[in-house]
C-alpha cells in the first residue's frame, strides 16, 4: 500500500514523501492518526502542488539552519553538572541535558534524540556531539562540562 506521509515519521520518511507500507499498518495506525493519506492519483497531483510551494520554502530553511550550524560550531556550550573534587561526575551527562543546554545559551528547542553525544561524558572537560538540526544539517558541536 503506497501512502503520502503528512508529517516526519522516525525511520520511514519524511512530511511528502510516498512510501511504500503494509496494508494493516496504513490502514490502522497511519491513516486514522492523521499521519499520513492513501496514495491515489488526486492526492499525488496534490502532494506535487504542495512540494512545488514549499521548496523555496525548505530552501531558505535549510540556509538558516548551516548559518545556526556555523554559529554553533563557533561556540562552546557550557552544561553544569555535579562533580567529585578528583573531576569525576556523579552520573553522567546526557544528551537530554545537553539540549536544554542549547535551549539556556541559544533559544534553540532541539529534540534529545537529534543531539548524539561522542562516548560516554563521565568527567569535567570539553566533549563532542553532533546535533541534528534538519535533513541534511548536522552541527558538530563541542561542550564543556563544568562544575556546580
Amino acid at each position: 500500500m503506497e501512502v503520502i506521509l503528512l508529517k516526519d515519521i522516525e525511520n520511514l520518511g519524511v512530511k511528502f514523501d510516498v512510501v511504500t507500507v503494509k496494508p494493516g499498518y496504513g490502514r490502522n495506525y497511519l491513516i486514522p492518526q492523521g499521519f499520513a493519506q492513501v496514495a491515489n492519483s488526486s492526492n499525488l497531483k496534490h502532494n506535487e502542488e504542495i512540494k512545488k510551494q514549499q521548496s523555496a520554502k525548505i530552501a531558505k530553511l535549510i540556509e538558516d539552519y548551516k548559518v545556526l550550524a556555523e554559529k554553533l560550531k563557533a561556540s562552546k556550550i557550557v552544561v553544569g553538572a555535579k562533580a567529585g573534587t578528583t573531576g569525576k561526575l556523579f552520573g553522567s551527562v546526557t544528551n537530554i541535558q545537553v539540549a536544554e543546554a542549547l535551549k539556556k545559551q541559544f533559544d534553540l528547542t532541539v529534540d534529545r534524540k537529534k543531539v548524539h553525544i561522542t562516548g560516554e561524558v563521565k568527567e569535567l572537560g570539553t566533549h563532542k556531539a553532533t546535533v541534528n538540526l534538519y535533513k541534511e544539517v548536522v552541527a558538530e558541536i563541542e561542550f564543556e562540562v563544568v562544575g556546580e
